[in-house]
C-alpha cells in the first residue's frame, strides 16, 4: 500500500517536517521579505531617475515637434496616411486598444499640423483658385 508523507521540500532541496516548527513557513516569510525588499529598492530607484526620464522625453517630443512643424505638406499627408494605416490595420488585426491609440498619436500630430497651416496659410493646400 501507499504511504502519505508530510514532508515538504523547501528551495535549497532540503526535506523539512510540516510540523508547527515553521519549517517551510519560515522559508516562505523569508523569501516574501526579500522580494519585498527588492521591489522596494527598485520603486526608490525609479523615483530617483523620473526627472532624468521627464527631461529625456521632453527633448524628444521637442524635436519630433520642429520635424514636423519643419516638414512639408506632402510628407505630413503621407505621414499622417501611412499612421492612419498602421493604427487600422492594428485595430483589424484584433491588437489591444492601447496600442491602436497610441500608433494615432503621430497621426494626430502630423494631422493638426497640416490643419494649422491651412487655416493660417502657410501651406501649399491654402492656395486659393479662383
Amino acid at each position: 500500500m501507499s504511504t502519505t508523507s508530510n514532508e515538504v521540500s523547501d528551495t535549497s532541496g532540503n526535506v523539512g517536517e510540516t510540523s508547527t516548527n515553521g519549517g517551510p513557513a519560515q522559508t516562505a516569510k523569508a523569501v516574501a521579505g526579500n522580494v519585498g525588499n527588492a521591489a522596494s529598492s527598485a520603486a526608490s530607484e525609479a523615483v530617483a531617475r523620473l526627472p532624468e526620464a521627464g527631461q529625456a522625453t521632453r527633448q524628444a517630443v521637442e524635436e519630433a515637434n520642429r520635424a514636423i512643424q519643419s516638414g512639408s505638406d506632402e510628407a505630413l499627408m503621407a505621414g499622417t496616411t501611412l499612421s492612419v494605416g498602421l493604427a487600422l490595420g492594428l485595430l483589424l488585426g484584433g491588437a489591444n486598444r492601447l496600442l491602436v491609440i497610441l500608433a494615432l498619436i503621430p497621426a494626430a500630430a502630423m494631422g493638426f499640423t497640416l490643419l494649422d497651416r491651412s487655416q493660417s496659410g502657410r501651406g501649399s493646400a491654402s492656395v486659393k483658385r479662383g
